[in-house]
């Protein structure tokens, strides 16, 4: 049986996996991300690696998942905003020292992949995958091919533009989708309702012990499943900007199945109820043609391990 190791590098984390073809994880391990200190970080993965391949005698490449822009070639990290990698030849440094052929995918990339193989997209050849977080980022499959573009960056849906001078983004523009539709957005929301001082915030304020910056996106969602009107009401707005431009992707990709990950994911139909109406409201062509189904996804954090060892065994 041929096994593969993926690694998913996060700015908090190095998580490492050996994963078998049917994508079941045989063992992990994870470390701090040391991510101000591009060599570092690679010494974490080296080590990570080496320790797991040294449990089977039957691991034969490396899949890598990383946070940035990764070139076409999937060698080389151009940019990641979290890592402090710019223009780092990842696949040459890492295979020098494992002694292992080694592929570099974007982390939202493998997670895509993941979910397509034997997560949530399983059964359709054109799937969209959203993952909604501290940003949004995601990947797209095409006839059952990850597609990448033409210099290996496609899939960055947080910066569409969907409101014109909108809020300012990290990335330097405004109006960019994630600054609606994620997590940041999410919790940015509720923290505004309880600074106004609204009654309808009392409920998260007593969660988070009274304090503002205490509430978080698990929190919220927290007090969304146990019926918080407020709470509610903040999925129902999200998911008003997820679904939207859900409806934009789907004008540009016409995709069978979107895939909707992430933490803020973990709210489950609350979020992705009022989703599917906007979507539904927002899509041209509506009553007139097939729409997408709108899944959560399955495999949690281990998607981006699973999809980077799986490209890994088919490179």
């Amino acid at each position: 049986m041929e096994l593969t190791i993926g690694v998913d590098i996060g700015g908090t984390k190095v998580a490492a996996g050996v994963v078998d073809p049917d994508g079941r994880i045989l063992a992990a391990a994870k470390q701090e991300t040391p991510a101000s200190d591009p060599q570092a970080t690679e010494d974490v993965i080296a080590e990570l690696v080496t320790d797991l391949a040294g449990q089977y005698d039957s691991v034969s490449a490396v899949g890598i998942g990383a946070a940035g822009y990764i070139d076409a070639a999937r060698s080389t990290v151009l940019f990641a905003p979290n890592l402090a990698w710019r223009n780092e030849p990842i696949k040459a440094d890492i295979e020098k020292r494992v002694g292992l052929p080694v592929v570099v995918e974007n982390d939202a990339n493998a997670a895509a992949w993941g979910e397509v193989r034997f997560g949530a997209g399983r059964g359709h050849s054109h799937v969209v995958c959203v993952t909604l977080g501290t940003g949004v980022g995601g990947g797209i499959v095409i006839g059952e091919k990850l597609y990448r573009g033409q210099f290996g960056i496609a899939g960055e849906f947080g910066h569409m533009q969907v409101v014109p001078a909108g809020l300012r983004c990290g990335c330097g523009n405004k109006g960019c989708w994630e600054q609606y539709a994620s997590g940041t957005a999410l919790v940015r929301e509720a923290r505004e309702l309880a600074s106004s001082g609204s009654p309808l915030a009392v409920g998260l304020l007593q969660l988070a012990g009274g304090s503002i910056a205490g509430i978080t996106g698990p929190l919220i969602t927290r007090a969304a499943k146990d019926g918080d009107p407020a709470a509610i009401e903040l999925f129902e707005d999200l998911g008003h900007w997820v679904g939207s431009g859900l409806a934009n992707l789907t004008a540009a990709l016409d995709p069978g199945c979107f895939v909707i990950g992430g933490g803020v994911s973990d709210a489950g139909e609350l979020l992705l109820r009022p989703t599917r109406e906007a979507y539904h409201r927002a899509l041209t062509g509506r009553g007139y043609r097939p729409e997408a189904e709108i899944r959560q996804a399955e495999l949690g954090p281990e998607a981006g391990m699973v999809g980077a060892a799986d490209l890994a065994r088919l490179a």
